[in-house]
């Protein structure tokens, strides 16, 4: 058999030198050194990049659609479960990170949603002269949704029950705008 390095994971030694005891060893040396410029590129592709101007503009202004999204829930008076419902349930911990203000990027569809509540309560600060009511509003049954508050239709999980509370709005507040 042929001497080699042959790198080890674990309690072993980083490095062996000697006998190579199995033939996969010495075929994964040479492969090794066949591709090393593969691997090197490969490697090198994998550190990570630096972010660019346009990256760093576009995590700032994530943070600041999320951050004025939790303000609004707020001034809603909606639950976390609620307020996951309403972001298309993102993973439990993402919403949370989410909620602290750890925001890199923002998934399309969250962006798109978090428009959609963004112009609901615009619409709602035009339609009602009085913030109290603007922010009661979401939280008291409609018939124009079967009785339900447009709080539960928003959170019903699909993008367009956003948009239905935001056409029902926008018809309520069309002599004013």
């Amino acid at each position: 058999m042929a001497i080699a390095d042959v790198g080890l994971h674990g309690p072993e030694k980083s490095t062996i030198r000697g006998p190579v005891a199995h033939p996969w060893h010495l075929r994964a040396i040479v492969l090794y050194q066949a591709y090393c410029k593969t691997a090197v590129r490969g490697h090198m592709t994998a550190l990570p990049q630096q972010r660019t101007e346009a990256d760093i503009l576009a995590g700032e202004r994530h943070g600041l659609a999320v951050t004025g999204f939790f303000a609004i829930m707020d001034r809603w008076g909606v639950d976390n479960r609620t307020a996951r419902k309403i972001l298309g349930n993102p993973a439990e911990r993402t919403f949370y990170d989410w909620k602290r203000g750890r925001v890199v990027r923002l998934p399309d569809d969250t962006l798109r949603r978090i428009g959609w509540v963004a112009g609901i309560w615009k619409a709602l600060q035009i339609v009602y002269s009085d913030p109290a009511l603007a922010d009661s509003w979401p939280n008291r049954p409609n018939a124009a949704f079967g009785g339900q508050t447009p709080l539960a239709r928003m959170a019903a999980g699909d993008v367009t029950d956003l948009a239905a509370v935001r056409a029902y709005l926008d018809a309520a507040r069309a002599p004013w705008s």
